[in-house]
């Protein structure tokens, strides 16, 4: 909370004349009363007595708030309040607005049934409101007598019709005249001509703390560092924007996140551009008539690479390659996370941070992996603070502790409800010692035994249907994500099975487990259409050891089936779906040490193939359909 009755009122206000004084040409300042306050150095007018105030007070009906009345003891009224109010009410001006503006009206026209406070309060402000502006540019600034806090200070709003936004809100009159300041300073900051210099006490401080604001950051101070470089770029100081955007983007805020006057630097380029073009290219819609506005100043050759850039993230083969040490380090967490250890890619990336080194001054962190396909999706907001919490580029500090990790190690998660709740039924293949690129070979017909490159699988099952060519009725052909699933297990996974039949289901373990063993486990104990079922299959060196059934209310098994499995455990009764398939899948994670990458297979980025069919061939008798369509 602001004491705004100790406020220095005087000292602040002829620092702000001043600077306005100075930022205007000589002999250029239009209107002879702006010539008179330029010679003067003052935008104010003489002190309003108690009496007058107290005048204005009953003609008002209302004591005014404090800050308002500190205000009018130094200067009775003011110009150029920011760079949209010409004349700011005094003693004489302050008048009720009574909506003259009929902006009330016209605000309730758009207001719901069911509008809330801070709705309600955007009608009933120009009903009530005391209005403080006199001259302006379509600016509307009033002070609210009904939103006062415990000080009695009355909150201020302005509006102005080509803002296109609701009202602002100034928490007390002292705050909305340190905004305008902020205004006019950031009014001035972007009026630069190259010629002339808008510098003065105010923007030395400034400039200064956006310095201290860089190393702080690099010691890991990241708030204080960013609540500095937000002041500062609230008076629009050069390199706050490009610095505070760097850190935003690692907090996940991504919205006008643009690198301001960095992104177009050729020396920080090659960090800055990839996540910027990477936000552009997940909302354009193919639109890219937005991508040149924030490369503005930008020469040929950085546009070309923009353009270049922005195709390799849309195909995927953006690849994020810093030099030194660290990007060595980058290869590793790469090879890590497109097999699904994202975890271990983390940890690896954040071992590493203190091998990283800046491409200059204004480089506060390592940006561009963001946009690589495989190691952007490892960011969250928690692991963004650690690594901004990390000490870096030569700076010393205290290590961050350790995010949590994001997949549990296990395979009961597959139980949960995901965002959505889509996933009823699922299939996966674990086999035991070999790589995850050796599964095609094992679970694919010859012609198609390869690894696409690493995609979503919502962007998989695309491409996938976009080529296919041919459609069966009788065929099960599973498009799997593959990784690996803990020590000695890799996974095939297929998070949208299709309809299981149990009449015609070929498990595909044995095929998987030439020289090896193979686990194959379909669950659909809370599939939305059909009956619940599960199926768990067990082969080593090409032969089935055992398997079981579970559908249409019974179960059907073969072999020898260990007791942590056995399905008597589990289905004595399925009213609960959720909590049997959990207790089946810790038993499978148990008997096997497997798990699946939760974070990799939800968020992540991984190579997936097309099964041969998980159906056995037609028997004589038995029809189908086959779709083929033209090239």
């Amino acid at each position: 909370m602001t004491d705004t009755t100790a406020f220095d009122w005087r000292r602040f206000l002829l620092s702000w004349s001043g600077e306005w004084a100075d930022s205007q040409p000589e002999g250029e300042t239009p209107g002879e009363d702006d010539e008179a306050a330029r010679r003067a150095r003052w935008l104010g007018f003489p002190p309003a007595s108690e009496e007058r105030i107290a005048a204005m007070e009953e003609r008002l009906g209302r004591r005014m708030s404090p800050s308002y009345r500190e205000f009018l003891k130094v200067s009775d009224g003011w110009r150029h309040a920011g760079g949209f109010v010409w004349l700011l009410a005094g003693t004489t001006d302050a008048r009720w607005h009574n909506d003259e503006s009929g902006l009330g009206d016209m605000f309730e026209e758009y207001l719901d049934e069911d509008a809330g406070p801070e709705e309600r309060r955007e009608v009933d402000i120009w009903r009530r409101g005391l209005q403080l502006d006199v001259e302006s540019d379509a600016t509307h600034v009033l002070m609210d007598p009904e939103d006062v806090d415990e000080d009695g200070e009355w909150a201020v709003y302005t509006w102005a019709s080509w803002r296109a936004a609701p009202p602002e809100r100034h928490a007390n009159f002292l705050e909305f005249m340190r905004d305008m300041h902020r205004e006019f300073h950031n009014l001035q900051a972007h009026r630069s001509d190259g010629e002339s210099v808008f510098a003065n006490d105010t923007t030395r401080r400034l400039d200064t703390l956006v310095e201290e604001a860089r190393l702080e950051a690099l010691r890991g101070g990241w708030e204080q560092a960013g609540k500095a470089l937000d002041e500062a770029k609230a008076y629009g100081r050069p390199r706050a924007a490009g610095l505070g955007d760097q850190i935003r983007r690692l907090l996940g805020q991504t919205y006008m996140v643009y690198y301001d006057g960095l992104v177009t630097d050729p020396q920080y380029a090659p960090e800055l551009l990839p996540p910027l073009v990477a936000e552009h290219a997940a909302h354009s819609y193919r639109d890219d008539s937005t991508l040149t506005f924030h490369l503005r100043g930008a020469d040929d050759a950085l546009v070309s690479l923009a353009y270049a850039t922005l195709d390799q993230v849309r195909n995927g083969t953006y690849r994020y390659t810093p030099a030194g040490p660290f990007g060595d380090t980058v290869e590793r967490a790469r090879e890590l996370a497109r097999w699904g250890d994202t975890d271990g890619a983390w940890r690896t990336l954040m071992d590493a941070v203190p091998l990283w080194e800046p491409l200059g001054p204004d480089h506060l962190v390592p940006l561009g992996w963001v946009a690589d396909p495989v190691l952007g999706p490892l960011l969250t907001p928690e692991r963004g603070r650690e690594l901004l919490s990390a000490p870096r580029g030569g700076q010393r500090g205290e290590a961050p502790g350790p995010t949590a990790g994001l997949d549990p190690g296990r395979l009961a998660w597959l139980a949960e409800p995901d965002p959505g709740n889509n996933r009823t039924s699922y299939r996966f293949v674990l086999v035991e010692g070999v790589e995850p690129e050796e599964l095609p070979g094992r679970l694919a017909d010859e012609d198609e035994a390869l690894l696409n490159e690493p995609m979503t699988l919502w962007e998989a099952r695309r491409r996938s249907l976009h080529h296919q060519r041919e459609f069966s009725s009788y065929d099960d052909r599973a498009l799997m994500a593959v990784g690996r699933a803990g020590a000695g297990w890799s996974f095939a996974f297929d998070g949208d099975a299709a309809q299981f039949d149990r009449q015609r289901f070929s498990s595909p373990a044995v095929a998987a487990s030439a020289g090896t063993r193979a686990v194959v486990v379909w669950s659909g104990l809370r599939t939305r259409s059909g009956e619940p079922f599960f199926h768990l299959s067990v082969a080593r060196d090409g032969a089935e050891q055992y398997a079981f059934t579970y559908a249409d209310g019974e179960v059907r098994s073969s072999g020898e089936i260990p007791r942590a499995l056995d399905p008597s455990r589990f289905f004595g009764t399925v009213e609960d779906g959720a909590e049997v398939e959990r207790s089946l899948l810790e038993a499978v994670s148990g008997e096997f040490g497997a798990c699946l990458p939760r974070h990799a297979i939800a968020n992540g980025r991984l190579h997936t193939f097309v099964t041969r069919s998980w159906t056995r061939p037609p028997r004589d008798g038995e029809t189908y359909m086959v779709i083929r369509l033209g090239p």
